[in-house]
C-alpha cells in the first residue's frame, strides 16, 4: 500500500480560513489558503460572516488545489476533511461539500481532527525538516487551545495537560486589543516584541499546578496594568510599545516552557513538537530551539506554511486513515458531528 501513489484532496473549513490541499502519499503537491479580511474590522471571527465566506470560497479553492497540484477529480482517492472542533457553520460547509464530492466521485470520505491535524502536520515530507519519532510530546498551541499531549502512534494520543480557562493565541489577541493593536493582534505583538526589552515590565505568572494552565488572570494583570500605567502617562503605551510586547511575550513564554518542561520530567520523553497558529510566534520558535542544547530535548518545528490553519494537515491525517481504512459513511457524516 505505502507503494501506491494515493491523492488525497483535503479540505479545512473550522474557523474563517478556507483551505484545500492535494496530497500524493504523505508529501504535498498543493495547498491553497483564502483568508477572510472582512473580520478585521470586528475584532474577532463572525460565525455567520465566516460560514457564507466559506460557501463563497470553497469551489474555487479546491478547483485551484487541484489545478496546482495537476491532478484530475477522476485521480483522487479519497477526501479528507475537518471534522471539528471549530465553528459549526463553518464545518458544515466543509463537511457538506466533502461529502458531496465523495458520493460523486464514488471515493472515501475521511474525517479528521483538528487538532490532532496540527500534530500531525510534522510527518508531512518536507524537505529539510525531520519527523519526530514515537513516543514524544506535542505541545499544540492556538488561538482557542492550550494542550500538551503524549504521543504515542498516529492514533494513540492522551492529553495530559490543558488550559483550565483561555487558550494562549487568545491571550496574545487580547492582550493586542487592551494595547490598541488591530486585530488579529498576536503576530504584531511578536512584531513588537522583536524590538523591546523582555525584561523591561514584570507580569506574575499563574501558579496552576500539574500540566494544565491558565491564560486569564495574566490577562487581567496586563490590563490593571497598563490602565494604571496610561492614567499616570497617556502616552505610555506609544512610548514603550516594543518593551509592553517584548514583556508579555516572555511572561507566555515562560508559562509554556515551565509546563513542557515538567511534562518532559515526568513523562521521560525528550522530543517535543509544537503546532498549531502560536507555534509561529517567533520567540516561542526560538526558545524551543534553544531548549535542545539547553536542555538536551530533540525540537519539531513545522514549516511556517503548516502552522496557522490549513489543509495540508488535513491531507497527512488523511492519508495515515487511509492506509488504516479509517473512513466514514454517508449516514455518519449527515449528523455534522463536530466532537470527537
Amino acid at each position: 500500500m505505502p507503494n501506491e501513489r494515493i491523492f488525497i484532496l483535503a479540505i479545512e473549513s473550522s474557523c474563517d480560513d478556507t483551505a484545500a490541499a492535494v496530497l500524493q502519499n504523505d508529501k504535498v503537491l498543493s495547498n491553497v489558503v483564502a483568508n477572510q479580511l472582512i473580520h478585521n474590522q470586528y475584532g474577532g471571527v463572525v460565525p455567520e460572516l465566516a460560514s457564507r465566506a466559506h460557501q463563497q470560497n470553497i469551489v474555487p479553492v479546491i478547483d485551484a488545489a487541484l489545478k496546482k497540484a495537476n491532478v484530475t477529480k477522476e485521480q483522487l482517492s479519497a477526501i479528507a476533511f475537518t471534522q471539528g472542533p471549530g465553528l459549526m457553520g463553518s464545518l458544515l460547509v466543509g463537511s457538506s461539500f466533502a461529502k458531496s464530492m465523495a458520493i460523486a466521485l464514488q471515493i472515501p470520505l475521511i474525517a479528521v481532527n483538528h487538532m490532532q491535524a496540527h500534530i500531525l502536520a510534522h510527518f508531512i515530507d518536507e524537505e529539510g525538516f525531520d519527523k519526530p519519532t514515537f513516543p514524544f510530546l506535542a505541545l499544540t498551541i492556538s488561538g482557542g487551545h492550550t494542550q500538551i499531549v503524549r504521543v504515542d502512534d498516529y492514533f494513540a494520543m492522551e492529553i495530559i495537560g490543558e488550559t483550565t480557562d483561555d487558550a494562549v493565541g487568545e491571550a496574545f489577541d487580547k492582550s493586542a486589543k487592551i494595547l490598541g493593536l488591530p486585530y488579529p493582534g498576536g503576530p504584531l505583538v511578536d512584531k513588537f516584541a522583536q524590538e523591546g526589552n523582555p525584561n523591561a515590565f514584570v507580569f506574575t505568572k499563574p501558579k496552576i499546578p500539574g500540566l494544565d494552565f491558565s491564560f486569564s488572570g495574566l490577562k487581567t494583570a496586563i490590563l490593571y496594568f497598563i490602565q494604571k500605567q496610561v492614567a499616570a502617562n497617556p502616552n505610555f503605551i506609544e512610548e514603550n510599545k516594543a518593551d509592553i510586547c517584548a514583556s508579555i511575550q516572555q511572561t507566555i513564554i515562560e508559562i509554556l516552557m515551565d509546563k513542557i518542561k515538567l511534562a518532559v520530567e515526568e513523562t521521560g520523553i525528550k522530543q517535543v513538537a509544537i503546532g498549531g497558529g502560536v507555534s509561529a510566534n517567533s520567540g516561542i520558535r526560538k526558545t524551543l530551539k534553544d531548549a535542545e542544547a539547553k536542555y538536551g530535548w530533540k525540537t519539531y518545528i513545522p514549516k511556517f506554511e503548516y502552522t496557522t490553519d490549513n489543509a495540508a494537515m488535513i491531507g497527512i491525517v488523511g492519508y495515515q486513515k487511509y492506509l488504516n481504512k479509517s473512513f466514514e459513511t454517508a449516514a455518519v457524516i449527515s449528523k455534522a458531528r463536530t466532537q470527537f
